[in-house]
């Protein structure tokens, strides 16, 4: 069998068993560096909250794995359980508030570009 050349698919990750993880913030990143997409998963404890923010020049799928809570936008409330699907357009207004068991969710994205700087010459522009 010959070696692929290229990145090859593959499971990343269980969800399911991801959703137990402990602590809060991002439990996981997608890491491989031959991607086109970003993915993280992410842990709000019970009440916590991500206060409203313009999101970023990109569409964001976030699904819901595990716990409960609601998504606030300028058009209102979503609520949110295991199982929903929802899109966030690019530079839309969100919140994010976990619900009683906390909320786990998997974001999904256009990968963004890295910042890369490089050395500035004086006297050059």
């Amino acid at each position: 069998m010959a070696t692929p050349t290229s990145a090859q698919p593959q499971v990343l990750i269980n969800t399911v068993a991801a959703a137990r993880a402990e602590g809060p913030g991002a439990v996981w990143k997608l890491a491989e560096t031959e991607r086109d997409l970003d993915a993280n998963l992410i842990a709000l404890p019970a009440g916590e909250r991500i206060d409203a923010h313009d999101g970023p020049d990109l569409d964001v799928l976030v699904h819901v794995v595990a716990g409960s809570g609601r998504l606030e936008t300028e058009a209102g409330r979503i609520d949110l359980s295991p199982g929903a699907l929802a899109w966030l357009p690019r530079r839309s207004r969100r919140a994010f508030i976990a619900g009683p068991d906390g909320l786990r969710y998997l974001t999904v994205h256009r990968r963004r570009q890295a910042l890369t700087l490089g050395p500035t010459r004086i006297g050059e522009g």
